[in-house]
């Protein structure tokens, strides 16, 4: 049974970093184009990040410059590092595949206060 389990949430103030990650099992972790995701109360599920399975990768404008996606294969592992945290990137982050395909986490919650 495929699980994800994200990690690295927090409360810190604007301008703040942190580091998510995601731990991938029962998959083929190394073939799978993989995303972060997001959910701020009241709002739809938005997609953050992709990488696919050789490293490239894509942000929403929102997150340009500031995040950044990468994919450690021989541990199943993604993170997120995000920097120059802004009160509007609080939500629970989530990670599955790019096309949404396993059951999803129970999500980190990053919250940033003004």
């Amino acid at each position: 049974q495929v699980q994800l389990v994200e990690s690295g949430g927090g409360l810190v103030q604007a301008g703040g970093s942190l580091r998510l990650s995601c731990v991938a099992s029962a998959i083929t972790f190394q073939f799978n184009n993989m995303a972060w995701y997001r959910q701020a109360p009241g709002n739809e599920r938005e997609l953050v990040a992709t990488i696919t399975s050789d490293g490239a990768t894509t942000y929403v404008d929102s997150v340009k410059g500031r995040f950044t996606i990468s994919r450690d294969n021989a541990r199943k592992t993604m993170y997120l590092q995000m920097n120059s945290l802004k009160p509007e990137d609080t939500a629970v982050y989530y990670c599955n595949s790019r096309n949404g395909h396993y059951a999803w986490g129970q999500g980190t919650q990053v919250s940033v206060s003004s």
